[in-house]
C-alpha cells in the first residue's frame, strides 16, 4: 500500500532528515512499510521528548497510541495538546496526522502489518523505561543506567528491534527464496541497528547530561573511578578515556556486524546494499572522529558535515561493481588507528 505522495511523503522527508535518504533508495516493494513504520516511530519518540507536558500525560499518551497500533478499537486520538507544545512544524504535524498513519497502517497486509505493530511494541516498550528512569529528572540531577545490561537492552529496544524488523521485511519482500542464512542476518541485523544507536548515545553524551541522562552506566564509572557527574566537566575526559574506548570498540564491533549484514545480502539486491551502507559507512566515520575528541566538551557536538555524507555516498555508488572495494569502504571510514 504505497504511502499518498502528499502530504505524507513531504511529512516523512521532514522528519527523517538523513534517513530519507536511505528510504528514498530503498526498493519500492519495501518503502511503505518501512516509511510508515519511521513515521509512527517518530511519532512515539516527540510524544516521549515534549518535556513541557508533564511525565504522566506523555506515559498516558504513549499507552494510548500503542493501544491503538496494536489494533485494539478505541475513539480517535486527540494529540492537540501535545502538538501545541511542538517548536518544529514537522514535529507538530506528526501528532496532527497520527490518525492518518494509523489508518494507513490498517490498510496493510495482514504479514506486514503485525511486523509493524510488533516492531512499535517494542521501540515503545523502550520509550517508557526511558521515560520512567529519566522523566522525573531535571539538571542538574542526574539519573544513570546502572549497568551494563540495561544499556545492552535499551539500544535492542529502541534500534536493535528494527534491525530485524527490516530484516524480516525485506526477506518476504525482497528475496523470499534467495539461500542466505536467516539466523546470521537476523543477527547481524539486530546489532546494526544496536551499533547505530551507540553511536547516538557516545556522541551525544554533553547534550543527555543537560537532559539529567547517562546513559553510561553507573556500575562501570563507578569501576573506573567516576560518577555521572564527572563527565559533566570535560577536565575529566583523560579519566574518562579508557572507559569510552571499550564502548567505542563495542560500538565499532556491532557496525562491523552491521557491514557483514549488508555484504551478505544477494548480489542482486543493489539499491538494498546501499540503503544499508549509507547509515553504517556514516556511523564508522563518526566512530572515527570520536576517537580523536574530547566527548565531554559540550562546547562541541560531533557529527559527520553534510559535504563528507555525499562523498560517502557517491563513494558507494561508484564502487557497486568493485566488490574488493566496495568491502574495504568499512576501514577506510574508521580511519587509521590513533
Amino acid at each position: 500500500m504505497p504511502l499518498p505522495a502528499m502530504p505524507m511523503d513531504d511529512l516523512l522527508k521532514a522528519t527523517s532528515r538523513s534517513f530519507y535518504l536511505t528510504l528514498r533508495i530503498l526498493p519500492a516493494a519495501v518503502r511503505p512499510p518501512i516509511s510508515l513504520a519511521y513515521l509512527l516511530a517518530r511519532t512515539t519518540d516527540t510524544i516521549a521528548d515534549t518535556d513541557l507536558v508533564p511525565l504522566e500525560l506523555r506515559l498516558r499518551a504513549l499507552a494510548d497510541l500503542r493501544s491503538r497500533i496494536m489494533g485494539a478499537p478505541s475513539p480517535a486520538l486527540d494529540f492537540g495538546a501535545l502538538a501545541q507544545n511542538q517548536a518544529s512544524p514537522a514535529e507538530r504535524a506528526l501528532l496532527e496526522r497520527c490518525e492518518k498513519a494509523l489508518r494507513l497502517l490498517d490498510s496493510f497486509s495482514g504479514d506486514d502489518c503485525q511486523r509493524i505493530r510488533d516492531v512499535l511494541n517494542t521501540i515503545i516498550s523502550g520509550q517508557e523505561l526511558d521515560l520512567k528512569r529519566f522523566g522525573a529528572v531535571h539538571f542538574p540531577e542526574l539519573a544513570a543506567l546502572e549497568t551494563d545490561a540495561e544499556l545492552d537492552d535499551y539500544t535492542w529496544r529502541v534500534a536493535g528491534c528494527v534491525g530485524e524488523f527490516w530484516t524480516r521485511t525485506c526477506r518476504a519482500h525482497l528475496f523470499p527464496r534467495a539461500k542466505v542464512d536467516d539466523a546470521a542476518l537476523l543477527r547481524d541485523g539486530l546489532r546494526f541497528g544496536k551499533g547505530l544507536q551507540l553511536v547516538n548515545i557516545l556522541r551525544d553524551i554533553p547534550a543527555d547530561l543537560r537532559k539529567g541522562r547517562c546513559y553510561i552506566p553507573r556500575q562501570a564509572l563507578a569501576a573506573a573511578g567516576l560518577t555521572p557527574q564527572d563527565l559533566l566537566s570535560a577536565a575529566n575526559e583523560p579519566r574518562f578515556r579508557a572507559l569510552y574506548q571499550t564502548y567505542l570498540a563495542q560500538a565499532e564491533a556491532h557496525l562491523r556486524a552491521g557491514w557483514d549484514y549488508t555484504n551478505a545480502l544477494p548480489a542482486g539486491q543493489c539499491r538494498l546494499r546501499l540503503a544499508c551502507a549509507w547509515p553504517v559507512l556514516i556511523g564508522a566515520r563518526t566512530l572515527g572522529k570520536l576517537r580523536g575528541e574530547n566527548v565531554l566538551d559540550s562546547t562541541r557536538r560531533i557529527k559527520v558535515p553534510r559535504p563528507e555524507v555525499r562523498a560517502i555516498i557517491a563513494r558507494s555508488l561508484l564502487l557497486c561493481a568493485w566488490p574488493s572495494a566496495w568491502k574495504a569502504q568499512f576501514d577506510r571510514e574508521m580511519g587509521p588507528r590513533k
